[in-house]
């Protein structure tokens, strides 16, 4: 069996991001944000996958000499990052290449990106009282001196270097930071004539304006050159038992924010003195430390490139109400009858939401019990279980304190929770809370809300997810086990229709994959098929690889890494992913089992993490129509043929049929006509 290895299969799937950008069939501005998206990813994936390589490769063993095992971890590790740093550094070229070719087909369009020294001159007044109004009051200059140290400097954002030349030949220099946020967006539209659209990047307007930032000092020229440090978003944690959890993790996320920057990437017009000066300063002097890149970085920012013609983005897909649902009545009364799934974004979220408002005013819903991991801005989740609070309810929230890049969200909304009187939980040191789970307690009735995305208004726009709500009695008994788990953190807990990791869900897959197997050895049908975000559990993999060996027909559909490398004498088993204006998040199974089919939904990937490192939660789907449903979605996404990957074949889109069927846009239809036949 042949694995592949799970940071290069990774960088595989960002570059079928990439492909998404150099695809003359994608929108041209969704193309840009594609580019925003990949750069995205590959910043998180520097700062977390290739910072715990670089920590592997630098190893520091005094006098004590490396044994066999260590010395061979120490040198893969070094020849696994010389693979990654070629992997990134070609696919940067790709970029640069898409990039350029973009703007130019915008240029087609009358859309122009312009720079400081191409603009007329009312566009350069513009720009200075822009400046004057919007950005000068938000930037704070720190001056160099050679002999002290750097400043600290803000990760996920960009710096200029500036140099003043002086008469003196004692030259000064300085840092910059640009400050991008919602009221000072990364990219400003211009006035222009000719129905021209002029668009110019927030650095340009502060390299045109730096007369203005160092009016009072003295100089021949001023020139700036951008840069960025990409830093170790290792989180190391604080010990001390004296210190309270929120304590520790507030000293922890100070300590992630000084991390050691793990790669430098700079302008490469950048003046080789300029380099040597900034470089030195952040005692960066190996070339693997250094990347030159162009004159814009941070270009994840192109995600919210301002909206500007219809006919170049993506047509807008209204989420729709399920037919189950009706505007300005009851959810909990429908549920009392029956049982309703949800496929966001084609779905609108507001459900959800109008889940926890019924339950947070209805007189006769005692508690409400929620696991959160992340959570939107203004996080309309937190205002409703404040107000439920606020009515009398119990309510308690099981937060997740150790999500990545959200600890210090996460730790706001619970002090500010707990500040409301509610009983806020966090997750334990050594095993995360990933569950997406609601328990509603009403008198002598109880409602369950499964899921397998966060509860989070702002992806659920563009994360593709499953949300199950049921009154069923077995259901409520088992969320209860779980939630009284969660607060008094037995060793063991208990269900029948919920499987729960790490305690039973890696076992109940086993047994259903083994029963395949049997079934297929003794001359029956036998299918698996699953959809994951990740696929790179070992285990999971080995059992998989078998039952493709006895005849098990097995489909898989995964986003990101896939250590499942199908070999091409393998007919059985078939891998695709789908990378489309929609995130593919949602995970599912389903087992043949004989012809009595099982069908699940989970937050958990086939990953070691997920399996037995966190808690999750996934349900048995009993309701047969809503079991047709979930089967229809994967064959579905199964015949896509413009968005789907063939996995066996380096990656390459599936050949096209001649009947074109883009999956995302025919579950949009399926959805529709099921909202038109209600």
């Amino acid at each position: 069996m042949i694995l592949n290895n799970k940071e290069l299969s990774w960088l595989d799937f960002n570059g079928r991001v990439l492909q998404e950008a150099q695809d003359k069939n994608v929108p041209l501005i969704q193309r840009l944000r594609f580019l925003g998206i990949f750069s995205n990813n590959q910043d998180e994936f520097i700062r977390i996958h290739v910072a715990n390589i670089v920590r592997t490769c630098n190893i520091k063993t005094g006098k004590k000499k490396l044994g066999v095992e260590e010395t061979d971890i120490h040198e893969s590790a070094k020849q696994l990052l010389t693979q990654i740093n070629s992997c990134v550094s070609e696919s940067q070229k790709i970029f640069e290449q898409v990039y350029n070719e973009i703007l130019s087909g915008m240029e087609t369009h009358n859309i122009y990106i312009v720079n400081e020294q191409q603009l007329n001159d009312n566009q350069k007044i513009f720009c200075r009282d822009y400046f004057s109004s919007i950005v000068a009051q938000r930037l704070i200059p720190l001056i160099l001196k050679k002999n002290t140290g750097i400043p600290f400097l803000k990760d996920n954002s960009v710096y200029f270097v500036v140099k003043m030349i002086t008469s003196k030949e004692n030259n000064r220099y300085a840092i910059i930071r640009i400050p991008v946020n919602e009221s000072c967006p990364r990219f400003v539209v211009l006035p222009s004539e000719n129905e021209k659209t002029v668009i110019i990047f927030l650095d340009d307007i502060i390299r045109l304006c730096l007369d203005e930032i160092f009016f009072m000092f003295s100089y021949k020229s001023i020139s700036a050159y951008t840069f960025r440090t990409l830093r170790d978003a290792y989180f190391s944690f604080d010990d001390d038992i004296s210190k309270s959890l929120l304590e520790k993790m507030n000293t922890s996320l100070n300590k992630r924010l000084h991390g050691q920057p793990v790669k430098l990437i700079y302008d490469r017009e950048m003046p080789a003195d300029m380099l040597e000066f900034i470089s030195t300063k952040f005692k960066l002097k190996e070339n693997k430390d250094l990347s030159a890149g162009s004159r814009y970085h941070l270009l994840s920012d192109l995600m919210r490139f301002p909206k500007l013609r219809p006919d170049l983005e993506d047509a807008i897909l209204t989420p729709l109400y399920s037919p189950d649902i009706k505007p300005f009545s009851s959810i909990l009364k429908v549920i009392d009858t029956k049982d309703i799934l949800l496929n966001y974004p084609y779905h609108t979220f507001n459900h959800f939401v109008d889940f926890l408002k019924e339950a947070a005013i209805d007189p006769k819903v005692d508690s409400i019990y929620i696991t959160l991991y992340r959570l939107a801005e203004n996080s309309k989740v937190i205002n409703t279980l404040i107000n439920a609070a606020k009515n009398g309810k119990t309510v308690v929230v099981v937060i997740e304190l150790f999500a990545r890049f959200d600890e210090e969200q996460n730790t706001v909304y619970s002090e500010l929770l707990q500040k409301e009187g509610i009983k806020v939980i966090h997750g334990v040191r050594g095993i995360k809370i990933h569950c997406k789970l609601v328990l509603i307690r009403r008198k002598n009735k109880g409602y369950v809300y499964v899921g397998t995305g966060n509860f989070n208004e702002a992806t659920a726009q563009v994360y593709s997810d499953f949300g199950f709500f049921t009154a069923d009695n077995q259901t409520v008994t088992d969320a209860k086990a779980i939630f009284g788990f969660l607060q008094s953190i037995p060793t063991r807990v208990s269900t029948k229709q919920l499987t729960v990791a790490p305690y039973y869900m890696r076992k109940q897959f086993e047994e259903l994959i083994k029963n395949e197997i049997k079934n297929a050895q003794n001359g029956k049908k036998a299918y698996i098929y699953g959809k994951f975000n990740n696929l790179t559990d070992e285990k999971m993999i080995k059992l998989l690889n078998k039952a493709s060996s006895e005849g098990v027909e097995i489909r898989l559909i995964v986003r990101s890494a896939c250590c499942l490398s199908p070999q091409a004498d393998d007919s059985n088993i078939k891998v695709i992913s789908i990378v489309d204006r929609f995130l593919e998040h949602a995970r599912m199974m389903i087992f043949h089992n004989d012809g009595n089919e099982k069908v699940f939904i989970m937050s958990a990937d086939f990953m070691l993490r997920n399996l037995d490192l966190r808690i999750e939660a996934g349900i048995n789907i009993t309701n047969g129509k809503i079991k047709k449903t979930l089967r229809d979605v994967f064959d579905i996404q199964w015949r896509d043929n413009i968005k789907a990957r063939d996995m066996q074949n380096n990656y390459v889109e599936t050949e096209q049929n001649s009947e074109v069927y883009r999956s995302q846009l025919e579950l949009y239809r399926y959805y529709s006509l099921q909202q038109i036949e209600k």
